[in-house]
């Protein structure tokens, strides 16, 4: 991480608070019991969930290219504490910019609305221009009040997303899988050259697709087809990674659908906590039903109010019109891996309005979903009144903002989760 001399913010004559690097060896406890008073998302909410990041605080942004985690003080107790992370996508409308992210934004309850998350976040953005940044990006709950003034009012930052978060809850046993669908799990290398070649006009595609798909907390990528039908393309043994088992036949119009998983629950864990006791006792009466009478199809809330692991899936994609059955069969597959993993209890997806249909077949909980609630913002960070202007960078920032609704499908990156 690149270093940053710490900041002392004043009002009047008085040292208010410091903004600095955060130093493992002074800081790892302080953040961490911070993590623990602060919930994620908005006050209002009924349920409020917090992480644990199991003795890394920043393990939710070391897996990126760059990044940082800052903290802030006041009078020696740590009261804020914000992470950024930098990686270089592609727009629609041009080739590469590179983008900085803005997360883990957290300050003290007993020292809110003194300015201490405003100062914060000016000081990633400082980072990010430092490192050449042309824009920056952050997430959060549309209900979330205090986060949407502060990021869209107070700093400038536009709306440019309005993603659905789908959780589907793990039962207790695997579901029968269609017997007429075939599921291959592709080398890192093959599913490289199909997000590149099939999702190369993604917003928001990370150059390094290549570093996510090898990193050990991918656990892989599976391609899912109608058995007894021609699935790969050509450009697999033209390219050299042909010998997965797949045909090298390609039939225009072929359906199939393709996803990868990112293992979190390796990373951190969630907690829901401060839920009512009704949810409680409803969450342990579904489990006991699903666990013994499966066959009535209970929607089943697993136990949530205790640490928990969860899988992303990411990179969802789509070919042919009757492509979608076979997407819900990969999620139906992916439950059946989470199954066995007895710290995950949820899959965890984010789709756009743009991916309608694809929404469609993507297995979730009503109650434990979040249709169009997660709010993602941007702010470009170069210079407007310069005459060299690049152009291009403009027409991105026009093509994420000026377009509702959007016409490209988005990114999300596993590493932001």
């Amino acid at each position: 991480m690149n270093g940053i001399s710490p900041v002392p913010l004043t009002i009047g004559d008085k040292v208010y608070v410091t903004i600095r690097n955060y130093d493992r060896e002074i800081d790892k406890s302080r953040v961490e019991d911070l993590e623990r008073r602060c919930e994620v998302g908005s006050a209002d909410s009924m349920f409020h969930l917090f992480t644990d990041t199991m003795g890394d605080p920043i393990c939710r942004i070391k897996n990126s290219p760059l990044f940082k985690m800052l903290v802030a003080e006041l009078d020696n107790e740590l009261v804020g504490v914000i992470q950024g992370s930098i990686k270089t996508v592609t727009v629609s409308s041009c080739n590469q910019i590179i983008v900085g992210y803005i997360l883990g934004l957290r300050v003290s309850p007993v020292h809110r609305r003194k300015g201490i998350a405003l100062s914060l976040v000016q000081s990633v953005e400082e980072w990010f221009i430092t490192n050449h940044v042309d824009f920056a990006y952050m997430a959060t709950e549309k209900n979330n009040e205090a986060s949407v003034k502060l990021f869209m009012d107070k700093l400038g930052f536009v709306e440019f997303r309005n993603l659905s978060i789908l959780v589907n809850p793990v039962r207790h046993c695997a579901i029968n899988l269609p017997t007429s669908v075939e599921i291959i799990k592709l080398k890192a290398e093959q599913a490289e050259l199909l997000y590149r070649r099939f999702v190369a006009s993604t917003d928001f595609l990370p150059h390094d697709i290549d570093t996510i798909l090898k990193n050990k907390l991918s656990l892989g990528t599976w391609i899912a087809f109608p058995r007894g039908e021609s699935w790969c393309d050509h450009h697999l043994e033209t390219n050299g990674l042909s010998g997965s088992g797949l045909n090298a036949a390609d039939k225009p119009g072929t359906n199939w659908a393709m996803l990868s998983v990112w293992n979190c629950g390796d990373l951190f864990k969630l907690r829901v906590g401060r839920a009512p006791m009704s949810c409680h006792i409803y969450a342990k009466i579904s489990r006991v039903i699903d666990r013994f009478f499966p066959f009535l199809n209970v929607p089943s809330v697993p136990d949530v109010f205790n640490p928990f692991g969860f899988y992303f899936m990411y990179g969802l994609r789509c070919e042919g019109p009757s492509s979608g059955p076979l997407m819900h069969t990969l999620c139906q597959y992916v439950h059946n891996m989470a199954v066995k993993d007895d710290s995950c209890k949820v899959i965890v997806t984010e789709v756009g309005e743009w991916d309608s249909t694809l929404r469609l077949h993507i297995p979730n909980s009503k109650l434990l979903s979040r249709p169009d609630q997660d709010l993602w913002c941007i702010k470009p960070l170069m210079k407007t009144d310069q005459h060299n202007l690049d152009q291009e960078k403009h027409s991105a920032l026009f093509d994420l903002t000026g377009t509702k609704p959007p016409t490209s499908s988005f990114f999300v990156d596993p590493r932001e989760v």
